[in-house]
């Protein structure tokens, strides 16, 4: 599994995401684990929901970029958050990511809030190889 490390060096008003992981289906689930970290508590959601998701892009930093949109989006039109995924990404452009999100939607009784996400930035957006796998970074417009 990947992980992830929220960077505050590089930004002040909005939240910088580092995640690693050993291939991009790793990479692209540990960036919606480390999203749903960022919007709430995991434990204080209710595990009842599962929702796939179909992308395609023609380069993988706009897939990633797309992901992401769609997790911040799930969260504002359905009310609903994702902390665990489980993602294929497959082609050579056009790339296509298949994708099982489970998670539970927000009651504010039992939700544990943190920040409400708004957008993900092409400030400092990067997806490369590295040794051992993939690197992602991104902001999170709070």
């Amino acid at each position: 599994m990947g992980r992830f490390a929220f960077l505050e060096h590089i930004t002040q008003a909005d939240s910088a995401i580092e995640v690693v992981g050993d291939d991009l289906g790793d990479v692209f689930a540990t960036a919606a684990r480390a999203l749903a970290e960022s919007m709430v508590d995991p434990a204080s959601l209710a595990a009842d929901r599962e929702r796939d998701v179909t992308l395609t892009a023609s380069r993988l930093d706009l897939l990633l970029y797309d992901w992401l949109a769609e997790i911040i989006y799930r969260k504002d039109a359905d009310r609903e958050v994702f902390p665990r995924a489980e993602v294929r990404v497959e082609g050579e452009g056009p790339y296509r990511l298949t994708a099982r999100l489970r998670g539970g939607g927000l009651d504010p009784e039992k939700t544990v809030t943190r920040a409400d996400l708004k957008a993900v930035t092409l400030h400092r957006f990067q997806l490369e190889p590295v040794d051992d796998g993939w690197r992602a970074r991104f902001v999170v417009d709070i």
